[in-house]
């Protein structure tokens, strides 16, 4: 007589997880290599909201250009000095054609420093292929007592040109920024904040020296006392406006 042969039955949740698995490993080697890196997204230098629709940050470098695309920006102003002729103020003396020439190379690599100018050309090129109104506004450093009084009054026209973009509404979404992030932009906002919203100084003061690191005495002073003349078109202010 022969032995009869047994037959294990499997359990049927054993085969539909055999299955199951055996489907994923599958799908898994079907997708191999078809993953694409997720875009990263790295704000600028200094980088914080203002108000809705207004940020602030320090000049923004090509690793930050695909995180202030998904911001929609409209305008974009600029306070600093890339992108402006600097006029020598200096005259030289000198008769000798190699040391002048020695000269100007030294001059040329100091103002260059940290290569600013590829930095701003690829600033600009970027910008180029956006929809972005872009308003580069000369502004010189305020630390006293180095500015002189022509740079005084280019940094207050500047101030109001900036403060008048961001009475209109219609620019928002906007960005500001200058070099890094701290004294110039700290200056307008601080203005902003004085002007257009009724803030104690105070309050200014304290958020200005968040973002300088440090309280620039003239800047400070200079926010609490200028009061320039603006325009407002009720139609296109911003709902942050205090009248």
């Amino acid at each position: 007589m022969e032995p009869k042969e047994e037959v294990k039955k499997a359990n049927p949740s054993q085969e539909s997880g055999m299955e199951e698995n055996e489907r994923v490993d599958n799908q898994t080697q079907s997708d191999v290599g078809t993953l694409s890196p997720k875009a990263r997204y790295v704000p600028p230098l200094n980088f914080s909201l203002v108000e809705d629709g207004i940020y602030r940050s320090g000049f923004p470098m090509p690793i930050n250009y695909p995180f202030l695309e998904q911001l929609g920006l409209k305008t974009i102003i600029y306070l600093g000095d890339l992108g402006h002729d600097k006029k020598n103020k200096s005259k030289s003396t000198s008769t000798d054609k190699a040391g002048d020439e020695s000269k100007s190379k030294k001059e040329k690599d100091k103002s260059d420093k940290h290569a600013a100018g590829e930095i701003w050309q690829d600033y600009q090129r970027w910008i180029e292929t956006t929809d972005i109104r872009f308003f580069n506004l000369l502004m010189e450093s305020s630390q006293e007592p180095f500015i002189m009084d022509n740079e005084h009054k280019q940094s207050e026209e500047a101030l109001i040109r900036a403060l008048q973009l961001i009475l209109d509404k219609r620019n928002f979404p906007i960005l500001i920024h200058s070099n890094k992030g701290k004294h110039r932009i700290g200056v307008l906002v601080g203005l902003m904040r004085k002007i257009l919203q009724g803030w104690s100084m105070s309050g200014i003061f304290d958020e200005y020296e968040k973002f300088a690191m440090g309280k620039a005495e003239y800047d400070l002073e200079f926010i609490e006392l200028w009061q320039p003349e603006l325009y407002v078109n009720v139609e296109n202010k911003p709902d942050f406006l205090r009248l």
